[in-house]
């Protein structure tokens, strides 16, 4: 599975999704773009786009990308709120839709 993590949130969470690829937006150089146009670069390359950006689902329309999105609902985007929703991303990253917002939280 290819996973895309979104610049807000800290880039050391990728080295924690096991067994998938995971890149950053600014390791694809694609800081400070976008989310309409982000997210259709992503569908490109990757299969699943995390982000923490609660607005994300209602702000796009979702249905017509080759992607799926994960929202994680965190007390903030530190790693270390973000670290105990590790367990359920894996738990449904292989499996979340395309084209679909999935909230993640504890």
């Amino acid at each position: 599975m290819n996973i895309l993590i979104d610049e807000c949130i800290d880039r050391r969470l990728a080295r924690q999704l096991s067994g998938h690829i995971v890149k950053t937006v600014p390791q694809m150089g694609w800081a400070g773009i976008k989310d309409g146009e982000l997210l259709r670069l992503a569908e490109i390359e990757f299969d699943v786009f995390i982000t923490v950006d609660r607005n994300l689902p209602f702000q796009q329309n979702l249905a017509i990308l080759d992607l799926a999105v994960l929202v994680l609902q965190a007390p903030s985007n530190r790693l270390a709120d973000i670290e105990v929703l590790i367990p359920k991303i894996l738990a449904i990253v292989d499996t979340v839709p395309k084209g679909t917002a999935t909230v993640v939280s504890e």
